[in-house]
């Protein structure tokens, strides 16, 4: 049977790393068959006609073939629509490539999440700084439901009872959403809950849950920084811990 060919296919690069002296290989996500590998021969030529296309942050249109774990990379076409983000905005985007190779299984897909991480990168490369927190949170958000790991925000998990609009509740691991204690680290609102929660609701739920988010970023961060840390099997991300050691210059 002949190898299955994917033509025009939206696609964000990953990561890459060296396969050989003159080929890449690309982690890539793609928005109808989720996370690939491919091999991208001779993209380390000089004349290559990949070379200036296969760069992280950067919307492409992608054809690959092949049956085997690593697929064949057959063409690339940059989409543009915005400049590569720099600063802390390009540290970021590359935190939202790490919690997708390390959350999402290969050839798994999940179109609204891409769409979703289209919407992120864009605001990254956006001059828009104030945002750049709650797109954050609204994308960990988005990924966390989206792969099964969020539970509803409206309700406590473990009894199923409503929320105190009044009353402090806290998400942790391996209790979901509960009452918050007097030691908890961050805790939000019932009120503030349910609003992330009809925003992820929402018919537009980046947007939503963007603006949820910048209402209540100080007391989410660490909750949704426990909680990805959890799942990933890490103390620290690697590129929060590249973050932390900037700062620290």
């Amino acid at each position: 049977m002949a190898a299955k060919r994917i033509a025009d296919e939206p696609a964000y690069v990953l990561h890459r790393y060296d396969w050989s002296e003159s080929s890449l290989i690309l982690e890539v996500f793609t928005r109808h068959h989720g996370r690939v590998a491919l091999v991208a021969k001779g993209a380390k030529r000089p004349s290559s006609n990949f070379r200036p296309i296969l760069l992280p942050l950067q919307p492409l249109h992608v054809a690959f073939g092949g049956d085997a774990e690593i697929r064949t990379l057959k063409g690339a076409e940059w989409m543009g629509g915005h400049v590569m983000p720099t600063g802390d905005a390009l540290l970021s985007g590359y935190y939202l490539n790490e919690l997708l190779l390390r959350l999402l299984a290969r050839d798994d897909p999940h179109p609204a999440l891409f769409d979703a991480y289209a919407r992120a990168v864009q605001v990254l490369a956006s001059e828009h700084g104030e945002a750049l927190q709650p797109a954050l949170r609204a994308f960990e958000l988005l990924l966390l439901r989206e792969i099964g790991l969020l539970p509803v925000l409206d309700a406590q998990t473990m009894t199923l009872g409503p929320l105190d609009a009044a009353a402090a509740y806290c998400l942790v691991p391996e209790g979901g959403l509960r009452a918050a204690h007097q030691d908890d680290r961050a805790s939000l609102s019932g009120a503030q809950w349910r609003a992330l929660q009809q925003a992820l609701d929402d018919e537009a739920p980046f947007s939503a849950t963007l603006r949820a988010c910048a209402e209540v970023v100080a007391g989410l961060r660490p909750q949704l920084r426990t909680l990805l840390h959890y799942h990933c099997g890490v103390s620290t991300l690697r590129t929060r811990q590249m973050m932390m050691d900037l700062q620290n210059l």
